[in-house]
């Protein structure tokens, strides 16, 4: 229900009233307020353990500590007092320059402080790897589906407010309806965003995945490779048993259920005789969702 009450509020006071400090550029830092920044020691500065962005490149950080070691820090990083330790001050955004001002034996930091709810902090943090962060395909998507489940944002709103269209945001969330095995290739750099894109509506993703891995196929040949594949069959194979192509507005309704849903969903339409609707779902948690919106308590 608090997630409902959340959406009422447009984005939140972390994109409307933060984005600013988090789009921090050389300008923006010349331009905010003077009254909000200050030098804090170090040590005094705590990472947010619900941080979503786990992983931080090492040569990346290596690169980025040397430039602050020689430049200094130009963005303040986003704090606020730390919950629980007085004294202390919790990342809100910029724990990146926070690791590699470690690593580059830098004293004290510029910092913003404001005064943040949890919720407020970890829809900030999500945001803030979105925009800034070189995230892949699968990645990004649940950043998005992530903000549209815990605090009931829309893809339109996301679109409008994070400068992105909504097909690119359809389209990304349309990629976790994939079976993880080929999300893992795409976050492994072993297939690309587009690949994944042309699996989507295929019946067999995780073979035809490893044969693009196998050899070395190209978006086009992997899109060539699903439609030869969604095509009737053999003559050997009876007429009523063949796969019948689906119309476009049937593959579009899939299309925008699934990202409603975030759950794979196929329409069989039989035409003057119903049809059948099947949702897949993957766990006991998507099952309970599901469960949920079908007893609009959502």
């Amino acid at each position: 229900m608090s997630d409902t009450r959340t959406a009422k509020k447009g984005l939140g006071r972390g994109l409307s009233a933060l984005m600013a400090d988090i789009d921090l550029g050389e300008t923006n830092v010349a331009t905010a307020p003077s009254r909000d920044r200050s030098l804090i020691p170090i040590e005094q500065i705590t990472a947010n353990p619900d941080q979503p962005r786990r992983h931080f490149d090492p040569e990346a950080l290596q690169e980025l500590a040397d430039s602050l070691r020689s430049r200094g820090v130009l963005q303040p990083l986003i704090v606020r007092p730390h919950p629980t330790s007085e004294g202390l001050y919790q990342i809100v955004a910029g724990e990146r320059r926070w690791r590699a001002a470690q690593m580059a034996q830098l004293h004290e930091l510029p910092v913003i402080i404001r005064e943040l709810s949890d919720t407020d902090v970890i829809e900030i943090a999500i945001i803030e790897n979105i925009q800034r962060a070189d995230l892949n395909a699968i990645e990004e998507a649940a950043s998005y589906r992530q903000l549209m489940d815990r605090f009931g944002h829309t893809q339109e709103r996301l679109a409008e407010a994070l400068n992105k269209s909504r097909s690119h945001i359809a389209n990304l969330l349309r990629l976790l309806n994939l079976p993880d095995t080929v999300q893992q290739y795409v976050k492994d750099g072993k297939i690309s965003a587009g690949h994944a894109r042309a699996l989507i509506t295929a019946g067999n993703p995780g073979a035809l995945a490893q044969k693009i891995i196998d050899r070395g196929l190209s978006v086009r040949e992997t899109e060539q490779l699903v439609r030869k594949q969604s095509q009737p069959g053999t003559e050997s194979q009876p007429r009523s048993t063949r796969p019948q192509q689906k119309d476009a507005d049937t593959r579009a309704l899939e299309s925008d259920l699934s990202s409603h849903l975030g759950m794979r969903v196929q329409i069989d339409h039989l035409g003057q005789d119903g049809g059948k609707l099947i949702i897949t779902y993957r766990d006991l948690d998507q099952l309970d969702a599901l469960c949920q919106h079908l007893g609009g308590h959502s």
